[in-house]
């Protein structure tokens, strides 16, 4: 069963390259949203989405199916998507 995997980043962050990075070298297929290239209507909305998931509203702010992992958190992440 495959799961629902959207990041949420910032195009020159470094964490959130480290997170794409991971997602990419163990093959998971992923959404992402960099929110500093998106048109400024859009970026409103995507805060507000991001600001639901993660109070702190601080990137990489990633959701696995219903679970929302901010930072990079490698265990955390191969817990989750190993699951």
């Amino acid at each position: 069963m495959s799961k629902q995997v959207k990041l949420f980043a910032i195009s020159t962050c470094g964490w959130c390259k480290k997170v794409k990075r991971f997602l990419k070298d163990n093959d998971i297929e992923y959404e992402c949203c960099d929110v500093d290239l998106l048109g400024d209507a859009e970026k409103n909305q995507v805060r507000e989405e991001v600001a639901k998931l993660n109070p702190r509203k601080t990137y990489p702010t990633l959701v696995v199916d219903d679970i929302v992992i901010v930072g990079y958190d490698e265990d955390r992440m191969r817990e989750v998507l190993d699951s």
